[in-house]
């Protein structure tokens, strides 16, 4: 705890701890990772000890490096709770790497033979794949790069390179955890990884294949963005200045599949991490029934001015149309073992309305054409293929299409964060009605399959017709 540490002269925070030796590297150091692996990788060393400090490595900006620095790489993880907040200083970081200044550097981290895990939280579109097939995206810039040049920009160019110097070196290959919202996550990166390795070199794709591991994952804790006032309000409680806190919700989860290379890892189970041999049934639960609505609640949400999924829940037509997705996604979904459906979606409902977690609806809607397929698309080809209802769905995926398009309800300009953002506006521009517009986007095979979409056609441009007239409040409002 820093709550009785005093403030240094310089205003730089000092840690005292000695740090653990390297054994990870995390690929797309952001809060998130923070907020969620580094204290579990944290508490496995406090419970049972091992050399399992982190570098960090961040692929694009030198933000997260620059206020890191200067606490010594250690900073406060705040707990938001309805009955006030819970602070620990989390210090498992041992440096932070920014990639695009020092590559080799970077390559020369995995590649240490006592770095035995490579952790990434790089977003769905940081793997650089198609997400409506899952393969790699060989058009995309990044993966173009890394084709041609010998240092990387993507983070499976990272993955591949430091891999294929392991290889060289007779190093055993580290295993690959990715902690992103994907479908048998490790298995899609697995995948990817193997294709980009055989277009480079077929021996070392054979030798990832046979040697290497990528176990899948689930991960669940809600993480809203930190802001300026939040710095100054853990400044004030703690008087240590931090200029990188997190910000996050009590509650955690993190359920892996149990296959390491050679068997090496943490002690997770000490942390509260759920070792599995198959994660599907945790991820498939969470995908559609945590991430899935939360991306609904968010495009409806933010349409509607409500500014975070607190806002959102508070108003209860929107808290009504919540418990109307999970009646539509319940069926689709298979329980955990010990695991029930009403009472997990039950405990979304009260994270959800927590008035301490600021999670703007902005922040959720962000880079939808690489969640939805996962997160909605899935749910509602099944819903349909079965005959179910599926209306909440649709007025979901309605909802994004109108977010896509650039206008809020009230002709005000959205700043859409995508990576298909200026595609899906050109789309939707011009276009004579709302089922236009449905129609144009659903073109998009990157996103919807040409089946998918023949099925979507007619019920999403039912909903877009309403939330085009009515407004998103009461077309959300008639489902039931």
């Amino acid at each position: 705890m820093w709550m009785e540490a005093g403030l240094p002269a310089d205003g730089q925070n000092t840690r005292a701890q000695a740090r653990p030796a390297t054994g990870i590297v995390h690929l797309g150091l952001g809060a998130f990772f923070r907020a969620f692996g580094c204290v579990y990788i944290a508490d496995a060393m406090a419970a049972s000890g091992g050399n399992w400090g982190i570098v960090g490595v961040s692929l694009r900006s030198p933000d997260t490096r620059d206020a890191l620095r200067a606490s010594d790489w250690s900073y406060t993880s705040v707990s938001l709770a309805p009955e006030g907040d819970k602070l620990r200083e989390i210090a498992v970081l041992n440096d932070v790497l920014v990639a695009p200044e020092n590559p080799k550097a970077v390559i020369a981290a995995m590649a240490d033979p006592a770095v035995k895990i490579v952790t990434l939280t790089v977003t769905e579109k940081g793997y650089c794949h198609n997400p409506a097939t899952g393969a790699l995206n060989l058009d995309h810039p990044d993966i173009r790069h890394d084709l041609a040049y010998d240092l990387p920009v993507s983070a499976p160019g990272y993955l591949v390179c430091a891999l294929a110097a392991r290889h060289v070196a007779g190093v055993a290959p580290f295993t690959v955890l990715t902690c992103d919202n994907l479908p048998e996550n490790g298995k899609l990166v697995r995948g990817l990884v193997l294709e980009l390795a055989a277009r480079i070199d077929p021996a070392l794709a054979n030798w990832i294949a046979t040697e290497g591991r990528f176990p899948s994952t689930m991960v669940d804790r809600i993480t809203p963005a930190t802001t300026g006032a939040d710095i100054a309000r853990i400044a004030t409680l703690t008087g240590v200045a931090d200029a990188a806190p997190v910000m996050h919700e009590s509650f955690s989860q993190w359920a892996v599949e149990d296959n390491f290379v050679n068997g090496v890892r943490p002690d997770l189970e000490a942390a509260g991490v759920e070792m599995v041999r198959d994660v599907t049934a945790h991820e498939h639960m969470k995908l559609r029934m945590l991430n899935g609505t939360h991306s609904a609640l968010a495009y409806a949400g933010y349409l509607a001015g409500h500014d975070t999924i607190a806002d959102t829940m508070a108003d209860p037509v929107f808290a009504d149309y919540a418990r109307a997705l999970w009646a539509e996604i319940m069926p689709t979904v298979t329980a955990p073992e010990s695991v029930s459906l009403t009472a997990y979606a039950e405990a979304l409902f009260d994270r959800y309305a927590n008035p301490a977690i600021r999670h703007r609806t902005w922040q959720i809607a962000m880079d939808g054409s690489q969640k939805l397929p996962q997160r909605i698309l899935g749910t509602l080809h099944e819903n349909l293929a079965e005959g179910r209802k599926a209306d909440g769905l649709c007025v979901a995926l309605a909802a994004w299409m109108r977010y896509v398009s650039g206008t809020d309800e009230a002709g005000q300009p959205i700043d859409v964060r995508d990576p298909l953002a200026d595609r899906l506006r050109n789309l939707a521009a011009g276009q004579d009605t709302p089922a236009d517009v449905v129609t144009a986007i659903l073109s998009v095979e990157d996103i919807f399959p040409a089946d998918l979409a023949d099925q979507l056609r007619g019920p999403v441009s039912k909903a877009a017709e309403k939330i085009w007239s009515n407004g998103v409040r009461t077309t959300v409002q008639g489902v039931t």
